[in-house]
Formats: C-alpha cells, sequence, structure tokens
C-alpha cells in the first residue's frame, strides 16, 4: 500500500525537523515552500496525504489541511495529530477505490458494478488494492510478502489459491474473466 505524505506548506522550521527525523515517522514528508511548489505536486501519486502549514489558508487544501498555531509543541504531541489525523484522512478517503470499471469500497469490502454487489473478504480487497497500486505485473513471491507477510522461500499456493477463488467469484458474479490478468512475470489488475 501507498505510503502517507504530509506535505509541509510554508512551514521551513517543521520541515528541517521532521526531515532530521524521518526515518523514524510512519509518512513520509514533502515541502511545498508556495502555491507553485504545491501546485506542481502530483497529488494523484501521494495516495493519502495531509497539508500541514502555520497560516490559515483558503486553499485547494483546505479540507486536508491541518494548522498548527500554537508554538512551541512537544514534536511527540504533533506526530501524534498528524498520525490521528492522517487515518481520519485515511478512513474518509479510502471509501472507493477504482479498479477498472469496478468500484471497491474499503469499509464495506464489496466490489461493484452498477448495481451489483460483490462482498469480499478482508485478504481479497488486500490482494485487489496491492494489484491495483502497482502498474507492473506482481509476482507471487511479492504478494507472498507484501500482502501476507511471508518469507519468499515458503512452499506454499496460497496466493494462487486465494486468487483462484476470488477470479471464480468475480467471474460468477460479473461475469468478467479479466479483471486480474495472469502475465508470465505475475498477476496483475486491468
Amino acid at each position: 500500500m501507498k505510503k502517507q505524505t504530509i506535505v509541509i506548506y510554508d512551514f521551513n522550521i517543521l520541515f528541517e525537523i521532521l526531515f532530521e527525523i524521518k526515518k523514524n515517522l510512519n509518512f513520509d514528508i514533502i515541502q511545498a515552500k508556495n502555491d507553485k511548489d504545491y501546485s506542481n505536486i502530483d497529488k494523484d501519486s501521494l495516495g493519502n496525504y495531509l497539508v500541514i502549514t502555520k497560516n490559515k489558508q483558503n486553499n485547494v487544501f483546505s479540507k486536508r489541511c491541518i494548522v498548527i498555531e500554537e508554538f512551541p509543541i512537544k514534536i511527540n504531541t504533533l506526530i501524534e495529530k498528524l498520525n490521528i489525523n492522517l487515518l481520519k484522512q485515511k478512513y474518509n478517503f479510502q471509501n472507493d477505490i477504482k479498479l477498472n470499471k469496478y468500484k471497491l469500497d474499503l469499509n464495506s469490502r464489496e466490489i461493484s458494478l452498477n448495481n451489483t454487489k460483490l462482498k469480499l473478504t478482508e485478504r481479497e480487497v488486500e490482494i485487489l488494492v496491492f494489484l491495483n497500486e502497482n502498474s507492473n505485473p506482481q509476482k507471487i513471491e511479492n504478494l507472498q510478502k507484501e500482502v501476507w507477510g511471508y518469507a519468499s522461500d515458503l512452499e506454499t499456493h496460497t496466493v494462487e489459491t486465494h486468487i483462484y477463488r476470488l477470479r471464480k467469484k468475480i467471474k460468477e458474479t460479473f461475469n468478467d474473466e479479466n479483471l486480474i490478468i495472469s502475465e508470465k512475470d505475475g498477476y496483475l489488475v486491468k
């Protein structure tokens, strides 16, 4: 899954502090010194992100913005506040993911097309999200590591079995055999 991102807008000292401790953070940080820097960021590639600033802004990022006005602030308090807001943001913006012609609702774990819905397991959702986030075919070993957390030297057919069952459910519900494609280099959502 994509790592969450904090965009530090017009707040150089905060960026410097977080940059110094970035290896201890569970989110990425990007600096935007002004509107031009901010508009040059490819927000679609960021996934879940928040904008942190010290001044109230009337910009396009208002729904994703946290204003830090009280100084000084303890770094642990700040990081906790950022993590809580990233979690809220993730929950609010993750409802629907587009998978080709389908809509995947992560909260209800349903994939739908028009008025037809299919309930999925948590693992099936994780498989679809992982494959959807990667434009290249994903090898079984990658899926084992990223979705299951398995070591790559395990002898198992878990991935193939789950994908087989997921494809079967999709075919039975939507009459579609082409959402998950098997290529020589691995699996891909098309």
